[in-house]
């Protein structure tokens, strides 16, 4: 069955192939439907078969005839007969970095390219010179993208915590190499989105040529692509591509604004400037020629006369009227998270493991911390704490930090054997034998507190589930958590969610950042979040659940 991000990915390219055909208005219908596709928070095929495809934005009649076409063969008549109104070589030029449907119109129509190979050609008998919109520099970028596409396959999307180690030892790269005065990251990386197909950096210096030297010189880089000016591009030897330009300070709040985006986000604020006689752009807020607005994000927006907007919601969701009227409610902060609901020690742990995690949540100023102490492990066996570390955990109750107990089982209840054993709450992890949530409309066991779930249509699933019981879900990284899509379903369900703090994990893990992006990507603020509340008010949930 085709995912919602095929179906987005589908209409997209009906509308890249419209534009390359010179239609007007078509494209951009497409373009809303497959926005408004991507973002839904159930499957296409469950929302087509309630016979509700009509109240998708942008999906009329004729968009809705081809979904139930899509969704019923896996392709579409139309698109295909789309694409044999254009040679097959301009829909490979889609493809090149840089050359969107309408440039490839131009070079169609203009220059009678029709493919990689002859676009290459025109550049090379310097056909493109004094061609309207292509200077020297958008030539040569051209050519070098279109060496690069002939020497190396696309780099796929790589899952942001993926994407986070990466990018996290580029800057340190960057940092140390010296002569770096800001630096940040952009794109939809900082967005939070699920996945990453490129790599944006942002810096302030006095000395570009040193940032590019010391750029082109760090381990993950395979490739310069382009160098000149403020910018150089270069390609990983893991396939991804990473931009980075050297901004100067007045404007750096403006590009960093830009080359964050979304794309649609970025054209309603240039909307926006236009009926306030601005213009807006990476190098500022300009009236006429005079700049009213740049050096930082909060300026930017605060000269359209709307409130800052974090990253993560910049998708054209209603953010920006929101922000028209006041200042957006604050989303959750990683300094929010008071404790950690589901930790597991390492097999055959000891005392002196216990003490170094508690140690490490003292030093992070969490005040409780949520410890596996049984589990059903993913073979059906069985696994509990020694005895000296249960001794252990009972011990410590100094320095404002408590220690809860879980039980970690199925939704068929806990092993009968762990009846006596002393816990405060279960954490439910589905089996695979449990695709699907119990019906029973009570738990088997006292108190849910985390449902440990995954996957979009299954999460679904299993948030409904976990608001029958009063429990929570967790989100982040991995097959078996909720992502942003996963944790905006949750919330609109007013089921409470709980991040990973990274107690028990390396400084620089990725796994507490990217939940806490996914979580505010879904809008999430601390009343959302579970582990932002005291443990005391928690363990009264619990006992309040166990009598009832």
């Amino acid at each position: 069955m085709p995912t919602n991000a095929d179906a987005a990915e589908l209409f997209r390219g009906i509308a890249d192939v419209l534009d390359v055909l010179g239609e007007r208005f078509k494209p951009e219908a497409y373009r809303r439907a497959a926005r408004s596709i991507e973002s839904l928070t159930e499957g296409l095929a469950d929302v087509a078969a309630r016979g509700d495809l009509r109240t998708i934005p942008g999906v009329g009649d004729a968009i809705e005839e081809k979904i139930r076409e899509y969704l019923g063969t896996g392709r579409l008549d139309y698109y295909d007969r789309l694409q044999k109104e254009v040679p097959p070589g301009i829909l490979t030029l889609l493809r090149i970095p840089g050359l969107g449907p309408k440039t490839a119109r131009r070079f169609w129509l203009e220059l009678g390219v029709e493919g990689p190979a002859e676009l290459a050609d025109a550049i090379q008998q310097h056909r493109l010179d004094g061609v309207k919109g292509f200077g020297p520099k958008k030539i040569e970028q051209i050519r070098v993208a279109l060496a690069a596409a002939a020497g190396a396959p696309a780099a796929a999307r790589l899952p942001i915590e993926v994407a986070t180690a990466i990018a996290q030892r580029l800057v340190a790269g960057l940092r140390a190499a010296g002569g770096v005065e800001q630096i940040e990251l952009a794109g939809s990386f900082r967005r939070g989105r699920e996945t990453v197909g490129d790599l944006d950096i942002l810096v302030t210096s006095a000395d570009p040529e040193r940032i590019f030297d010391a750029f082109s010189r760090l381990p993950d880089v395979g490739e310069v692509k382009l160098r000149g000016g403020t910018k150089e591009t270069v390609v990983l030897r893991g396939g991804l591509q990473v931009d980075l330009r050297v901004v100067e300070p007045a404007a750096f709040g403006a590009a960093w604004q830009y080359f964050t985006g979304s794309k649609d986000h970025n054209v309603r604020l240039r909307s926006l400037a236009r009926d306030r006689g601005l213009k807006i752009n990476e190098y500022g807020v300009f009236r006429g020629e005079e700049r009213v607005g740049g050096r930082t994000e909060q300026e930017v927006y605060g000269t359209l006369d709307l409130a800052w907007i974090p990253p993560e919601l910049r998708e054209d969701r209603g953010e920006i009227d929101a922000a028209a009227k006041g200042p957006l409610p604050p989303l959750v902060e990683r300094t929010d998270l008071v404790g950690d609901l589901h930790l597991h020690l390492p097999p055959g742990a000891g005392a002196r493991d216990v003490d170094q995690l508690v140690a490490t949540a003292r030093a992070r100023k969490l005040s409780y911390l949520g410890l596996v102490v049984a589990r059903v492990e993913p073979d059906a066996s069985r696994s509990t704490l020694s005895t000296a570390v249960l001794d252990r955990l009972d011990s410590v109750k100094s320095a404002g930090l408590t220690i809860v107990r879980a039980v970690e089982a199925g939704a068929d209840g806990i092993p009968a054997e762990w009846a006596k054993l002393r816990h405060d709450y279960v954490i439910v992890r589905p089996t695979a034998a449990q695709a699907e949530p119990p019906t029973s409309a009570r738990t088997p066991f006292g108190a849910a507190l985390v449902a440990h779930v995954g996957g979009e249509e299954s999460g679904r699933r299993w948030v409904a589930w976990a608001r029958s019981q009063g429990a929570a879900v967790e989100v982040g990284p991995g097959p078996d958590r909720l992502d942003s899509t996963g944790a905006r379903t949750a919330r609109e369900a007013r089921v409470p969610l709980v991040l990973p703090t990274g107690v028990d994990r390396q400084e620089d893990d990725p796994t507490c950042p990217v939940a806490l992006g996914f979580a505010r990507r879904a809008g999430a603020g601390p009343s959302d979040v579970r582990n932002t509340a005291p443990v005391a008010e928690i363990t009264a949930a619990w006992s309040k659940k166990r009598r009832a």
